[in-house]
């Protein structure tokens, strides 16, 4: 259950993966589940397109506290991140959500602050979609991992199988990725922690899938895209 990780999360995933959209339905999930603080941050500093950041009124509105660049201005989007980011890795009282940029290039932003993560309260979830080019094997999604870590300085504690093609995703895209996560998680023993997919599909899904359903809506795509 959301509620049952560590309090501190973290997000990571190849571009395409949908990680952000998977963080963000966490996160306000997980507002609903617990009475204290809540904070998001957003820590994606090169992809420019879907990111969380987007939505930060929406989420204050929900009563999360977003965390996003160290710089705002009414006309530049800077690659900044804010000092504010580790602030909530010692309030022991805050549960804090972080959507990491994609690749190596995002968990290195991670990597400058890795001290302040403590071994054991924290969870960083990979999250994989089988039908993106550079994950559709078990060794690519393995390699992705090892890169992450290294350049995180922190180790996966769990898989989320988002395995989607937005709104054309079907029942069988999502079996095809736990397939695929299911040998992962028995190659590295990484548990599998969430299977998302889009709200609509949730009740067609098989019973007995290794995993806690996510619903997904999408709040980052809009009907038009």
């Amino acid at each position: 259950m959301i509620k049952d990780d560590k309090r501190v999360r973290l997000f990571i995933g190849h571009y395409g993966s949908g990680k952000s959209e998977v963080s963000i339905n966490y996160v306000t999930q997980l507002r609903k589940m617990v009475d204290g603080e809540v904070s998001f941050a957003d820590l994606d500093i090169v992809n420019v397109y879907f990111r969380t950041r987007e939505k930060k009124e929406q989420l204050r509105a929900m009563g999360i506290n977003p965390i996003d660049s160290s710089i705002e201005t009414d006309t530049l989007d800077l690659p900044a991140v804010s000092a504010q980011v580790m602030t909530p890795l010692h309030e022991k009282n805050v549960d804090y959500v972080l959507d990491v940029g994609g690749d190596n290039v995002g968990t290195r932003v991670v990597g400058r602050f890795a001290e302040h993560f403590v071994e054991g309260e924290y969870d960083m979830f990979c999250v994989v979609n089988a039908n993106r080019e550079q994950t559709q094997t078990a060794e690519d999604v393995i390699r992705f991992i090892k890169s992450m870590e290294q350049t995180s300085k922190l180790k996966v504690t769990g898989l989320i199988n988002n395995t989607h093609l937005i709104r054309q995703t079907t029942v069988e895209d999502v079996l095809r990725g736990q397939k695929l996560v299911r040998e992962v998680s028995n190659l590295t023993n990484i548990p599998i922690k969430y299977v998302s997919c889009l709200r609509s599909l949730v009740d067609s899904l098989p019973d007995d899938l290794e995993g806690d359903i996510l619903p997904i809506d999408l709040y980052l795509r809009e009907v038009w895209m």
